[in-house]
This record gives C-alpha cells, structure tokens and sequence, in this order.
C-alpha cells in the first residue's frame, strides 16, 4: 500500500486542514486522520490506460450529480498495472473525506492534469466509486 507521504499531492493533503497527521515514536512512521470523524485516511494509486484515462479525466469534470449517474449506467474505468494516467487518491476509511489528483505521463515523469480535489459527505462517498 503507498504511503501519503509518498504521493504527487502529500503536501496538500497535509496542509488540508480537516487532516492530521500523526507520527509515531521517532517519527519512522505516519498515518493520516480524518478529524472530524477520526477516520483513517488511507492513499490509492491506480493507472489507468490511455483511453481510460482521458475518460477518467471527463468523469472528474462532470458535476457530481451527472457522475454518479454515469457511474450507475456505465460504470468506473478499470486500472491497469501501468498506464499513461494515474490517480492518487487518499480515502479515509469511512468514506467521508477524499482528496485527489490526476496525472498523465508526458515527457518521461508524470505531470498533474489538474490541482488536487478535496470532497467531503456525500460528494466523498461519490468519488470513492471511482476507487
């Protein structure tokens, strides 16, 4: 599993302010907390395909009413092992917080097709079936 720490939008994750995070003794570890509901956060990376990619990146910018409808009918796009788009994404565990940031590999590194998103509610319980 990766850690936070380890992704594209760490430092906006950390800066949110409805996350903390919380070191272990010698700090050789964190995990990251949802405060309001004292919920685990825990960080997703899939890749996807070209083709799934570019429709990930339409289904993000749709409003979030058409893309649980959307998803409904058709479905989330599916990962693969590697591919031109990845997604980070950190989902705490009951759903009610999501933050995450979509890159597409060009140039040989991956480069933000956007900003990191944060959800909170009912908007995170939606984007979490993209998960």
């Amino acid at each position: 599993m990766p850690s936070i720490k380890d992704l594209e939008m760490a430092a906006a994750v950390s800066a949110n302010h409805h996350i903390e995070i919380q070191k272990s003794l010698f700090g050789l570890s964190q995990k990251a907390v949802y405060v309001p509901t004292q919920s685990p956060v825990k960080a997703i990376v899939n890749e996807y395909a070209p083709a799934d990619g570019e429709r990930l990146e339409r289904l993000l910018d749709l409003p979030l009413d058409k893309l649980a409808t959307t998803l409904a009918s058709k479905g989330a796009p599916k990962p693969v092992p590697i591919g031109h788009f990845r997604l980070e994404a950190c989902l705490s565990d009951d759903c009610q917080f999501c933050a995450l940031q979509l890159l597409r590999f060009v140039d040989f590194k991956y480069s933000p097709a956007f900003e990191s998103r944060f959800y909170e509610g009912k908007d995170a319980e939606t984007i979490a079936k993209l998960l």
